[in-house]
């Protein structure tokens, strides 16, 4: 069936004449827009994303939730999700999961590093989000997330600059793809030869207020960015309330530009993948649940902010997860579990896993480090083979990923259980009122139709 025959375009923007076909062929449409290249691609994408935004998708902040929780924790953590490859597949399991559990607060992430490595740029990303949510019917706003938006530490010290510039160059173009949450992460450049907290955290204060100002003026009238801040570097030392308070005292001195902090992200324990060993199996991870819960409160109680989030949870034992509620946790972030369900599941291809290990074993050889078993190597190099093989992933038969969306699903509800934000739609509902950006035609995309 021609698009054309299915939606119109006006100076209004689009409307949908037969929403049942639209889901019919947006795997096809999908799938075109993401294989194609150049203008064209980008073309594809947008319309696609605008085509949701008609059906009722719409990327939203979730500013204003957590607003509200910072007056009064609602006893749920929201969950943030890193989707590295299956992207679609995964994402329309995640819709229909949230649907099925009455689930409202979950967020759609990708990080900067990310962003290189699975070649998801933003516009790419939030379309493929999206144009999942049309495909299983969901209705209303749909987070996504920019995660750590970070300084690199030695491209920092060797030149401030540049390094600052192509940050605000990642923002503006997450914001242009409708990223409407965004983790600033400048914990990389804190000082600790500095003889104080306060100046030790003053590097990292001073420029997260700079990019969230920078947010603050790019912003589309009348949303308001959920901005977030980190203070431990992830894997490093355990972060403590001297520093919660040194940089967010810190940043109120220094931040001009409105709304400040939604979240803090703080260091408890975690690394971000786990530990591995050297036969390739993950270390048991211990979180400190007390500080989060110390560091959460304290957020909230001096600050109005949601909570603290938990980075480089997905790999921590099932029975962990009841904790982020019940100490408070605003929001977790979860990647690499999601990951290893892939790699592992008995579904895929015997075959199909060695040609990506073979792939990274060559592309990749001198990433391994001095000391690392094999196993250690794929174990934390497997997620460059998701970018260049992206291809090759989505086009996995049917029977292949069926059951792998299945494993999928079933982690899905565990945790949407464990984080207790099942019947979480009606009190999103009631604090997001996402607004429509609307974005102007050309002559090119209306010509796709």
């Amino acid at each position: 069936m021609n698009l054309k025959e299915l939606i119109s375009i006006s100076s209004k923007g689009i409307e949908i004449k037969d929403l049942n076909a639209i889901k019919n062929i947006m795997d096809t449409l999908i799938y075109e827009a993401v294989f194609s290249e150049g203008e064209k691609k980008n073309n594809l994408l947008i319309l696609i994303k605008e085509i949701a935004k008609a059906a009722g998708a719409i990327p939203a902040s979730i500013q204003t939730l957590y607003e509200e929780m910072g007056k009064n924790y609602p006893g749920f953590t929201v969950p943030a999700m890193n989707i590295r490859g299956l992207t679609y597949d995964t994402a329309r399991v995640i819709f229909k999961k949230a649907l099925e559990m009455k689930v409202g607060a979950f967020i759609f992430e990708i990080a900067r590093s990310e962003i290189g490595y699975t070649k998801q740029r933003p516009l790419e990303y939030s379309t493929v989000v999206l144009a999942a949510a049309v495909r299983e019917g969901y209705k209303g706003p749909v987070f996504i997330q920019g995660d750590h938006f970070q300084l690199v530490r030695k491209n920092y010290l060797a030149d401030s600059r540049p390094e600052i510039e192509y940050v605000k160059g990642l923002i503006k173009e997450a914001i242009e793809a409708e990223f409407y949450n965004i983790d600033i992460d400048t914990s990389t450049i804190v000082d600790l030869d500095k003889p104080t907290i306060k100046e030790q955290q003053r590097p990292n204060f001073e420029r997260t207020a700079e990019m969230a100002e920078y947010i603050r003026g790019i912003q589309p009238a009348g949303i308001d960015i959920s901005i977030g801040g980190e203070i431990g570097e992830i894997g490093k030392k355990n972060s403590n309330p001297d520093e919660l308070r040194a940089y967010l005292d810190g940043f109120k001195e220094t931040f001009k530009g409105g709304k400040g902090l939604s979240k803090l992200s703080v260091q408890t324990g975690t690394s971000h993948g786990g530990v591995v060993l050297p036969d390739g199996s993950l270390a048991q991870v211990k979180i400190d649940f007390e500080t989060l819960r110390i560091l959460s409160d304290l957020a909230r109680r001096e600050y109005g902010l949601s909570g603290c989030v938990q980075h480089g949870a997905s790999t921590l034992p099932e029975d962990a997860f009841h904790m982020f509620p019940e100490t408070g946790t605003s929001e977790v972030h979860l990647a690499t579990g999601f990951q290893n369900i892939m790699y592992d599941s008995t579904a895929l291809p015997k075959e199909f896993r060695e040609e990506v290990y073979n792939f990274i074993k060559t592309e990749y050889a001198k990433d391994k480090k001095e000391g690392q078993t094999e196993e250690q190597f794929i174990y934390s190099t497997r997620k460059k083979g998701f970018g260049p093989l992206k291809k090759k992933w989505w086009d996995l038969p049917h029977d292949v990923k069926e059951p792998i969306m299945k494993e999928l699903s079933d982690k899905f509800e565990l945790l949407f259980n464990k984080l207790k934000v099942t019947n979480t739609t009606e009190i999103v509902n009631n604090t997001v009122k996402p607004i429509i950006v609307r974005k102007d035609f050309n002559a090119e995309l209306t010509g796709l139709l």
